[in-house]
Order: C-alpha cells, then sequence, then structure tokens
C-alpha cells in the first residue's frame, strides 16, 4: 500500500477553527481517534493505519495550530490553545461524522489531549490509549534537575513570544530534526520521508503577520497554555475528584524520559477510576513510528478488534 492509500483528507469548519483530518479504513469498524503530538503531523499514524485498516474506522486530525489545522494566534491567557480547546475541537470533528462515542488514542501532546477529552467529555470516550506521557500535574510537580535537563523544550517553549519563535525561526528544520531524533529515538531512520516533509512543511513555515513563524508560534502556545491554563484545568479536576472513567492502556518507551524518570503505571491509576493496563516497548518516544506493528497490535489487543 502506498501513503494513505484508502484515507481521505479535507478540512472541516468548526466553529472558529478549521481542522484537517484524514478518516478511512473500514466504514462499519468501531471508531477510533488517533491524536498526534509535538512536533508532528496525523502524519505519525500511516503506519499504524495501514495495520488497522481492515478492523476500524479511523480518524487522523491535525490539532489545531499543528499541520494544516488553523494556526490562530495565541490569546493573552493562551486558552485557545488548552488541552480543553483543543480536545473540544477533535469532539466536534467526530459529531461532525456522525461519531457519537469513539475509542482514542494519543501520543504526547496528543495524550495531554485525549486524557482533558476523557475529563471533560467521559461520555463520548469509550476507551483510551496514551503513548509515552505521564500527567502532565504530575510531571510538573516532580521537575527536577533530571527532568529540566531531559526536557528543557517544556521551559524553553513557554518563555514569552517572540523569544523562542524567533530563535527556532533562525534555523527550524535544525530544531525539528532534534526533537524527532530525540528522547530516546535514536536519529530519524524511523521516520517515513513523506512524513517528515510534512513536518517540516508545517514547522519550517516562514514568518508570516507580525513576524512569528505560524507552526513555531502555534506550538509554543499550545506548550504554554501546559504551563498555565492547563494546570489551572488539571488542579480544578483534582479538587472535584474527577478522574478517568473508562479503561485506560498506557505504552511508553523503555529508552524515554518517561520510562526513566516516572512511573506511569502508578500515576495513571491515581489519575483514574477505571482498570489501567500497559507497558515498555523497546523503543524510544516516537513509538508508533519506531514500532508501528507492535503498537497497532496493542491498540487491537486493547480495543478487542473493530469489527
Amino acid at each position: 500500500m502506498g501513503w494513505f492509500d484508502g484515507f481521505h483528507a479535507r478540512d472541516f469548519e468548526l466553529g472558529d477553527v478549521r481542522i484537517h483530518a484524514r478518516t478511512g479504513g473500514r466504514a462499519d469498524g468501531a471508531p477510533l481517534l488517533l491524536i498526534h503530538g509535538y512536533p508532528q503531523t496525523h502524519a505519525i499514524w500511516q503506519r499504524v493505519a495501514r495495520e488497522l485498516a481492515g478492523e476500524f474506522f479511523l480518524v487522523m486530525p491535525d490539532l489545531r495550530g499543528y499541520g494544516r489545522s488553523s494556526q490562530p494566534p495565541g490569546e493573552p491567557d493562551h486558552a485557545n490553545y488548552s488541552k480543553r480547546a483543543m480536545a473540544a475541537d477533535l469532539v466536534a470533528l467526530m459529531r461532525a461524522l456522525g461519531r457519537e462515542r469513539f475509542a482514542v488514542c494519543g501520543h504526547d501532546r496528543g495524550g495531554r489531549v485525549a486524557h482533558r477529552m476523557a475529563l471533560d467529555h467521559p461520555a463520548v470516550v469509550e476507551k483510551l490509549c496514551l503513548i509515552d506521557i505521564a500527567p502532565t500535574l504530575a510531571m510538573y510537580e516532580a521537575t527536577d534537575m533530571a527532568f529540566a535537563r531531559a526536557y528543557y523544550h517544556w521551559f524553553f517553549l513557554i518563555q514569552p513570544a517572540p523569544l523562542p519563535e524567533r530563535l527556532i525561526g533562525a534555523e527550524p528544520r535544525f530544531y525539528l530534526h532534534q526533537k524527532l531524533g530525540g528522547w530516546g529515538s535514536q536519529g530519524l531512520a524511523h521516520i517515513e520521508p513523506e512524513a517528515l516533509a510534512d513536518y517540516e512543511r508545517w514547522y519550517c513555515a516562514p514568518a508570516g503577520e507580525g513576524g512569528l513563524p505560524p507552526g513555531v508560534h502555534a506550538a509554543c502556545e499550545d506548550y504554554r497554555a501546559s504551563a498555565g491554563v492547563d494546570l489551572e484545568h488539571d488542579r480544578a479536576s483534582r479538587a472535584a475528584g474527577e478522574r478517568i472513567g473508562c479503561p485506560l492502556h498506557l505504552l511508553w518507551g523503555e529508552r524515554g524520559v518517561v520510562a526513566r524518570l516516572f512511573d506511569p503505571l502508578r500515576l495513571w491509576r491515581e489519575a483514574s477510576a477505571a482498570p489501567v493496563s500497559g507497558r515498555a516497548l523497546p523503543a524510544g518516544h516516537f513509538i508508533p513510528e519506531e514500532l508501528p506493528a507492535e503498537t497497532a497490535a496493542e491498540l487491537r489487543g486493547f480495543l478487542g478488534g473493530g469489527r
């Protein structure tokens, strides 16, 4: 099969945002929403989608700010890049596709969007899979020198505009490749050329109005939201006793930062009122691209097949 053969890409106008998404697979299969992270687009799922196309109806969006979706300027409180706003985008997308209840799998930032979706929209999330993350609030609360060194970008990207945008914008392709080859993933060999081109097209777009590169600015706003308004939402959820209410499966890379510095099973069990399963895979951070067949097998086993 070729690049996303049998899948269809289109733009969805959802209120004040345009979400680009690719859909396909088994039309009568159980719906599965696959959410990418930073610094990527829906293209991370191409090989996983190929594995699952005969069983599930697959929906793979570009998050707001990423890829071919809208890249609005950040608001003063960064709330338009909150995980709450991003989750609401994707619930609206699934409703536009006629899917009111579905399974969700999120990698990296997509996992944080999926976590917030499960809290804000519990009626729509049937099962949840999170790849190579621990809860945002728990990770910030445990920050020490080892974490700051490994995830320095969490603290660099949140600096006020235009500092990180201008610095990254001076050589965005270099910075992008450094991130894609890091966090235990050992270079770029696992990335398909078409996927790398898609990431570069988005992240390396030249500066526009206001002098900021739009893709880089949007990514910074995503992280600024996570260090501000998202933490407010997470603390409010904790105080209200809100926990994940659907079955949860975790995957993490045994060479990654999450495996080295955190206990994902314990942390997610504390955040969940439902059964939590999971295991490490022999990979770095970018598991869907490094181990697509294994990722698909884990999803198939957890979700029980899509027929």
